[in-house]
């Protein structure tokens, strides 16, 4: 059976007011287009849902059945109207962002403690999860826009990307279980320590796996976790050589030390990326601008 939205809202309002002029008055529509709507209404459902007189505007028992199910429905819409109207306003709705654990911590707090106080009534939700993950669920379309290390083999030509920091990947150790500080170091050298790194999921284990490929040579990491904070306080205390982000390296750090590596690896970036092909929020679009 096909729906018709405007006769159920005629029916609606009619119900609410139990009055034919007064819902035409709501509807803007003439009386008799409402009284004419109700007849169409009630000829499809086969059932009388007013009783009708010259004083008073009643529902029978059938169209009570009928409001108990229309009311909730027209508030539903209601509800959902005034949702999107004040997201376009920036006064409600809410913001779906991808990023990886790392980035949320060491990049994007400010910005997320910076967007709230300027639209606190934007419900800010966050799908922390690794970069190649995330670069996944924009293609979906469960986030607006992703935070993502870059390059990431899972984002599409669909997606547009804009730069926004650029980062060097290092190994950091302890000086106490690793005897390196002050030697230019090999990525063959590497080979034959434990080396501590991200797991297979992450745009990062991708990059060190093609730099050693790059040089034609095995990564056999020791462990593969999925935080880098918890590799660098593995690296602390002596369980092996930490690959991770330059950012993540607190700057009084006296337990460890960056290697100094024989081969230049690339920088990377952190970059954001939203997907062309879907329409993206007026809240998406401002803390879009705002990063930097």
């Amino acid at each position: 059976m096909d729906i018709n939205y405007e006769l159920y809202k005629v029916f609606y309002h009619v119900a609410v007011t139990l009055s034919f002029s007064e819902a035409s008055k709501q509807l803007f529509i003439s009386q008799s287009a409402v009284s004419q709507s109700i007849k169409v209404l009630e000829k499809k459902l086969n059932q009388t849902l007013f009783i009708r007189s010259t004083k008073k505007v009643q529902l029978t028992p059938e169209g009570e059945i009928l409001f108990k199910h229309i009311e909730p429905a027209m508030n539903l819409i209601r509800r959902g109207e005034n949702q999107l109207l004040e997201a376009n306003t920036l006064n409600g709705g809410q913001l779906r962002i991808g990023a990886s654990d790392t980035i949320c911590r060491y990049y994007l707090v400010p910005f997320f403690q910076e967007f709230h106080r300027k639209y606190p009534n934007v419900h800010i939700k966050v799908a922390n999860q690794t970069s190649i993950a995330c670069a996944k669920m924009l293609e979906n379309g469960q986030v607006d826009f992703i935070i993502t290390n870059y390059p990431n083999s899972s984002l599409s030509n669909a997606n547009s990307i804009r730069p926004l920091k650029e980062f060097r990947d290092v190994f950091v150790a302890n000086p106490e279980y690793f005897p390196l500080k002050g030697q230019k170091v090999s990525l063959r050298t590497l080979q034959t320590y434990p080396i501590l790194m991200l797991d297979r999921k992450s745009t990062t284990s991708e990059f060190l796996h093609h730099m050693f490929q790059k040089y034609q040579l095995d990564l056999v990491p020791e462990i593969e976790l999925t935080s880098n904070d918890l590799l660098i306080d593995l690296a602390r205390i002596g369980l092996g050589i930490a690959f991770v982000p330059d950012f993540c390296i607190p700057a009084d750090d006296r337990d460890l030390f960056i290697l100094d590596l024989e081969e230049q690896l690339p920088t990377r970036q952190i970059v954001v990326a939203h997907n062309e092909n879907l329409p993206i929020s007026q809240a998406a679009k401002q803390f879009m601008e705002m990063l930097h």
